[in-house]
């Protein structure tokens, strides 16, 4: 059975993507480095596939493809793309299969097969949807130290609470933490535990 780990860029303030005004729009830029790049592929797994939100793969297929002879670029484009969307015939930058009628249960075959991990990047709103069906089996944070104030939260205002357990935390040279959570389940309230 494969896992599904959810991988988020995440400022401290829980923003994913910096919206209105793109004063800010590289925040991540300047903590980018050689040794994270290689922290954050080492916790991808040796052998990884992607399972993405359209809006996500439509990004991703207009950078990987052309990004150069590197590990990660490698190890992207050689993974098979899960990609939940409504206009599957229109996908070209594989491996690629379309997720696109019963997502849920669909996405929980694919689970049950054998093969390596699902690596979930962006795609907040599949985040979201993962999470409330107990699918997701880790959830990655990538953590910047900024404070975005506004844009893109990680998760919906509809969201349920769900309770995480921690498993492991790692900090880059130019200091990111890389904290890694185990998915429990339903949050409980303070007085059922």
């Amino acid at each position: 059975m494969r896992k599904i780990r959810i991988f988020e860029h995440i400022s401290l303030d829980g923003v994913i993507e910096h919206d209105g005004d793109y004063t800010y729009g590289a925040w991540t830029t300047p903590y980018r480095s050689p040794a994270g790049a290689a922290m954050l592929l080492e916790a991808y797994g040796t052998d990884f596939d992607l399972l993405l939100g359209r809006h996500t793969y439509d990004i991703f297929s207009g950078f990987w493809p052309t990004a150069g002879n590197f590990p990660m670029a490698n190890a992207i484009n050689a993974a098979t793309k899960y990609i939940v969307t409504h206009r599957p015939d229109s996908l070209e930058w594989g491996p690629v299969k379309g997720v696109n009628e019963n997502i849920t249960e669909t996405i929980r075959e694919i689970k049950a097969t054998d093969g390596a991990d699902l690596i979930v990047l962006g795609s907040s709103t599949l985040t979201s949807l993962l999470l409330d069906h107990g699918l997701a089996d880790e959830v990655v944070l990538i953590t910047y130290p900024v404070l975005l104030g506004k844009g893109k939260r990680l998760l919906s205002d509809s969201f349920d609470a769900r309770e995480l357990a921690f498993v492991d935390s790692r900090s880059t040279p130019t200091g990111l933490l890389i904290n890694t959570y185990r998915h429990i389940g339903s949050l409980k309230a303070a007085n059922n535990r």
